[in-house]
């Protein structure tokens, strides 16, 4: 191995048994005398239960049992464990019992379409969900209400007695006075009503749990492809099921996706438990992708109502947002509102904006519960603020590129306090505009546009910038900037055997990050040992420290940081051995990569492998020095990370039918120090993939019903590899001082600014007739309906 293992690409060591086709997901398990589960969603999106018939269900061929809301009674409803403090809220944080607290099976009422209303164990998987068919359930519909704004009407229809009004959160930040004052005295004054449209995770694996119970031990054992294993063993065990915290053990295998949408606690995890004991047999629920589009959570979905002003020569001096936020049917368990309460704290983005103020209103709605997506709420935040500065620039007829660098938050103002209450670690964000305007060749884009006309085409080119929160998690800044509670701690427990051989047991959760590879390169690069010996634990609660899973790019700068504080604790413990070896004074040992020695003695050293073999076995230890050599460490930074970057879209419109092609595409971002630079770039090309897809392509339908018309892959459009072109990425490095690493976030945070880069490329295609906003998704038929309409005008 080289001497710098850290920050170079390695292969990713996790991969061979993904190509091998050896890597198992929760579907793959098969336990003995396993029985199969399937779940009856509700048909309606709004209606009272006056009874359910499961006769016919129970005499279908392999049915073992049928059950429904009412033999469910012993289960909690599902907790809703955070609020914003100081936040107008409606739901406790753990409702006990109160009307509208949604049970893991409908009793009384739905609420949305697919929610679980009764399940069915059959010996067989198709058995459970052929027997589906034969359960009747009568329904007493409803009045509907979908949209966000119209569920506030005083004539909508009410979800929950204990919500009037369906405003579950209003939530604010900034000083709404000064703002609308700087707005009354600006020079100029833009508005504009955005929408990010509601979208579904379309992981590749859908949800599934498998439940098994010890009848002589009383323990139960869950898989589940969950993003946080020790999160959902808390809430099942505590406050759901009321099992004891150590009979409960929490498994995550592998996972096909997850993108923020497997970080909750979901009902399907406490019935396979429940039947489990029940029944004295493994219960396993693999769902559809019919029932993923019903009842994983959703994403997005927010209508905003943004002012932008300023002075005539480029200077932004006030924005303004009121948004409207659907939280479907029912608060999500990780907190209502959460990614639209991040939304308002990032909508200045790159920018140093004086008067900035954002108010949400979180509203429920007769559909299917929304969380977090890659970038959740950033994603909403930039997208507003990239299109509200080009559609200032257009007003103050300059250049969208000279409005942003007017404007970005200088280098020599770090740390800085963007009124919303994020404080901005460090950054150089002009470098980095820049660097991507250089390789796009800007200055000179007349020449393409010119081209591309001759072939029939409109080229546009579009400039996003970004700053947007990494390493996020729930910590007392939250608590004070946007009311969540807890920590965001990473946790490591790190071993040395006497072999030499190296066992890290993480509290990061691998579901397609590259964790194993990442963070065994802080440990090799700082024990001096291959890769080989150095094995990665993690996704099992059994015999691991609680931790927090893996959401928000915070694997590598928080998780990390807690592997690389226990390196070097373990350091401090062979140092002290090595001076006891050498008998000299500690201060007298050199630390070099796994091996100790006195300063004027570099060849007579003791390594890594020495000292753990010597203190496995309490070789001639100093007084009062344990035997062993591992250590348990936690760290928790003292604030968040702040990466950022600029992005730049080249698109082609074709005159005659609308199509969209992106042509090119640069990214510039801005990590920190980076672990990995394959896999960043790898997690890179993910978000770019995925902000085309919402940019494009992407959007949940609903009929006036509240039936999802969008739930399945032939009618959900995601973009294929065929609609992206090849990448060109490219980073600055500026380290944030909040973790030893010196990282930022990677994992999501890139994705939030290529939806607007895409938009603007397209707006300034379209410019010159008179378009300056669309709404996402735009497809080609709406920019065909523009361009004739907007022709002709």
């Amino acid at each position: 191995m080289t001497n710098k293992i850290l920050g170079k690409s390695i292969k990713r060591r996790e991969d061979p048994e993904f190509l091998r086709g050896e890597a198992k997901f929760t579907a793959d398990i098969r336990l003995p005398d396993m029985l199969h589960m399937a779940i009856l969603h509700s048909e309606y999106a709004h209606a009272l239960i006056k009874g359910i018939d499961t006769s016919a269900a129970e005499q279908m061929s392999g049915v073992v049992r049928v059950i429904t809301g009412a033999d469910t009674s012993s289960i909690m409803p599902l907790p809703c464990i955070m609020n914003p403090a100081g936040a107008e809220a409606h739901f406790p944080p753990h409702p006990y019992g109160l009307p509208g607290a949604q049970t893991v099976l409908a009793t009384d009422r739905v609420r949305y379409v697919g929610e679980f209303v009764a399940v069915v164990v059959a010996e067989s998987r198709q058995q459970a969900y052929d027997a589906l068919s034969g359960i009747r359930v009568n329904y007493e519909p409803l009045p509907v209400v979908l949209n966000a704004e119209e569920a506030l009407k005083p004539d909508a229809p009410q979800l929950h007695d204990t919500v009037p009004g369906n405003l579950n959160q209003y939530v604010s930040h900034g000083d709404k006075e000064e703002t609308l004052a700087a707005i009354a005295n600006a020079e100029v004054i833009v508005k504009q009503r955005i929408r990010n449209p509601r979208v579904i995770h379309n992981a590749i694996e859908t949800r599934a749990s498998i439940g098994d119970y010890n009848s002589e031990t009383e323990e139960y054992t869950l898989w589940t492809n969950t993003q946080i294993p020790h999160g959902n063993r808390f809430l099942l065990s505590q406050l759901v099921m009321g099992i004891p915290y150590n009979k409960l053990r929490v498994i995550s295998p592998h996972i096909g996706g997850a993108f923020g949408s497997k970080g909750y606690l979901y009902p399907d995890t406490a019935i396979v438990l429940f039947l489990a004991k029940e029944l004295g047999r493994p219960i396993k629920w693999v769902d559809t992708r019919r029932g993923l589009a019903r009842s994983t959570v959703h994403a997005r979905d927010q209508i905003q109502y943004v002012t932008i002003a300023g002075t005539k020569d480029g200077k932004i001096t006030a924005l303004h947002c009121t948004n409207y936020a659907n939280l479907g049917a029912y608060p999500a368990t990780n907190g209502p509102g959460a990614p639209a309460i991040l939304t308002g704290c990032s909508i200045t983005g790159a920018y140093a904006i004086e008067h900035p103020f954002y108010e949400v209103h979180c509203i429920f709605t007769n559909s299917v519960p929304t969380g977090p997506i890659r970038g959740a709420g950033r994603s909403e935040a930039i997208f507003l603020v990239e299109r509200m500065v080009d559609l200032f620039a257009l007003e103050v007829d300059m250049d969208p590129s000279e409005v942003r660098r007017k404007n970005m938050v200088a280098s020599d103002q770090f740390p800085y306090e963007n009124g919303l209450g994020f404080t901005y670690d460090s950054g150089n964000y002009e470098l980095a505009l820049d660097k991507a305007l250089e390789i796009i060749d800007y200055s000179n884009i007349q020449q393409p546009k010119a081209e591309a006309k001759t072939r029939g085409k409109r080229l546009g080119i579009g400039v996003a910038s970004y700053v947007t929160i990494g390493g996020v998690g729930p910590s007392p800044i939250m608590a004070r900037d946007i009311g969540l509670n807890g920590s965001t701690w990473g946790s490591a427990h790190l071993r040395v055997h006497p072999t030499g051989d190296i066992t890290l047991i993480t509290g990061a959760q691998p579901h397609g990050q590259g964790h194993v590879t990442t963070l065994s390169q802080i440990i090799a690069e700082e024990f001096g040992v291959d890769l080989e010996q150095i094995e990665v634990l993690h996704s099992d609660t059994k015999g691991a420290v609680y931790a927090q899973g893996s959401y928000g790019s915070r694997s590598f700068s928080v998780e990390g940081a807690a592997v690389y504080k226990a390196t070097q604790k373990i350091n401090e413990k062979a140092r002290k051995l090595a001076a006891h070896i050498f008998k000299v004074e500690e201060e007298k040992i050199i630390v070099d990569k796994g091996k100790f020695y006195i300063e004027d003695a570099p060849n007579q050293f003791k390594t890594i492998k020495d000292i753990a073999l010597a203190l496995w076995y309490a070789w001639d230890l100093p007084p009062g020095m344990d035997p062993g050599l591992e250590v348990v460490t936690f760290f928790d930074p003292p604030a968040f990370n702040f990466p950022f970057g600029t992005h730049i879209a080249l698109v082609e419109i074709d005159e005659k039918t609308g199509e969209i092609e992106v042509v090119r595409y640069v990214a510039v971002d801005d990590f920190g120090n980076v672990g990995n630079p394959m896999i960043v770039d790898g997690q890179t090309q993910g978000n770019i993939c995925l902000g085309i897809s919402t940019a494009l392509f992407e959007e949940a339908v609903f009929d006036d019903s509240g039936h999802i018309l969008t739930d399945e892959f032939t009618t959900y459009a995601i973009a294929k590899a065929s609609k992206f072109p090849n990448f060109e990425l490219t980073r600055t490095v500026t380290p944030t001082p909040h973790n030893p690493l010196g990282a930022k976030g990677a994992g999501d945070v890139s994705n939030p600014v290529v939806a607007p880069a895409i938009v603007n490329a397209i707006c300034n295609a379209l410019s010159d007739l008179g378009v300056s906003h669309i709404e996402m998704p735009v497809t080609p038929e709406k920019v065909w309906r523009l361009m004739r309409q907007n022709s002709s005008n």
